[in-house]
């Protein structure tokens, strides 16, 4: 049976690619990838929580509330991705400066 650090340290390793893929990607759709990827740490860290520490919050409805924040987020952000890429022909983060223009 899986202890509750390795999915601590399964989760930390998810988190820190999320930040990097952040931190690192001038593509918007990758920015959008890294943004998944620390939500999908945060769900692990839910459930995790849940099974093995008895803290009175239910872990799986908790994670099936950021489930439902991250898709309706995602339709957002894709949505401006295809905005900025109808307008400017590149999802280029970097651009995005001149659209105030």
């Amino acid at each position: 049976m899986i202890q509750l650090p390795s999915f601590l340290i399964i989760s930390a390793i998810v988190f820190t690619l999320g930040i990097f893929t952040i931190l690192y990607k001038k593509n918007a759709v990758g920015i959008l990838m890294g943004v998944e990827l620390i939500l999908n740490s945060v769900n692990l860290n839910f459930i995790a929580f849940a099974k093995y520490v008895d803290v009175g919050i239910n872990g799986q409805l908790v994670a099936i509330f950021i489930i439902i924040l991250a898709a309706s987020e995602a339709a957002i952000a894709l949505a401006i991705i295809l905005s900025l890429y109808r307008e400017r022909a590149t999802i280029d983060v970097t651009l995005v400066d001149e659209m105030k223009d």
